[in-house]
């Protein structure tokens, strides 16, 4: 990782305070959830997003079936989906959040074209990285 790269992650991650993230799960055992509750504890504001557990209370806030359906301004999408599925949330998200900070995607989580598109939209984007691991890796 380079400088620069560090200093645009760090960037990212000071900037962004409310943070919608799209796959959340209720099970502690699954990463969505920890590093949701890792958030939280940072200060951070986390929307969680799931349809399935639309309208249940997690982190303070009420989880959403889309983001659609999140009122008021987000940051930061965190995209907790499979590959195949995150073009349709960048999508949704460049749709909602006229001001977005950023679109990031979980380990493992990659859609160049999709990346294209939040970019041409002057939105950051990351990929196959943590924010539960960058932040304590960058001293945030």
């Amino acid at each position: 990782m380079t400088d620069a790269e560090d200093a645009r992650l760090a960037d990212i991650l000071t900037r962004s305070r409310t943070i919608a993230l799209v796959g959340w799960s209720p099970k502690p055992e699954r990463p969505s959830h920890r590093v949701a509750a890792y958030l939280a504890r940072q200060g951070y504001r986390v929307i969680p997003v799931n349809p399935g557990q639309a309208g249940q209370v997690a982190l303070g806030e009420v989880v959403r079936a889309s983001l659609s359906e999140i009122e008021g301004h987000v940051d930061m999408v965190d995209i907790f989906r499979r590959s195949e599925e995150a073009g349709a949330v960048v999508d949704e998200a460049l749709a909602r959040f006229p001001e977005l900070v950023c679109v990031w995607m979980q380990l493992g989580v990659e859609d160049e074209d999709a990346a294209a598109r939040a970019r041409a939209h002057g939105v950051q984007v990351v990929m196959n990285r943590c924010p539960a691991i960058e932040i304590p890796r960058l001293g945030l």
